[in-house]
């Protein structure tokens, strides 16, 4: 037998003829589901939980990914879709909270050095007494 090639009207219409086929077992799936008290698919699909995000978030999130692979490939949409907002100024410490805080440091310093001087000192009586 040759070997023939097959034309898109050929495969088209097998196409079509599997799809009605499928549709068909898709009901009997259904009907004996339905006999055994399940659900049938097109029920099990509207159960399932759908997305909750809104249309306005997922355009966003649409526009950034788009903007990011431009930024990745390096065309010329490489600008990102929405602008940034101004940066907050920086909080200033003021004199007086810095001394505040230099004067906390000078008194733990201290305090950790006498422990320090005291700590050997205590250390060589007890060895001292064995």
């Amino acid at each position: 037998m040759p070997n023939q090639r097959l034309s898109p009207e050929i495969l088209t219409a097998a196409l079509i003829g599997l799809e009605i086929e499928k549709r068909k077992l898709e009901e009997r799936i259904a009907e004996v589901r339905a006999m055994l008290g399940g659900r049938s698919s097109a029920q099990e699909r509207a159960a399932e939980p759908t997305h909750k995000r809104s249309v306005a978030s997922r355009r966003k999130m649409a526009l950034a990914q788009k903007a990011r692979w431009a930024r990745v490939k390096g065309g010329a949409a490489a600008k990102p879709a929405a602008k940034k907002a101004p940066a907050k100024a920086k909080a200033r410490l003021s004199a007086a909270g810095r001394a505040a805080i230099v004067a906390a440091l000078k008194k733990r310093w201290a305090a950790k050095k006498s422990a320090a001087k005291k700590a050997p000192a205590a250390a060589k009586k007890t060895s001292a007494s064995e």
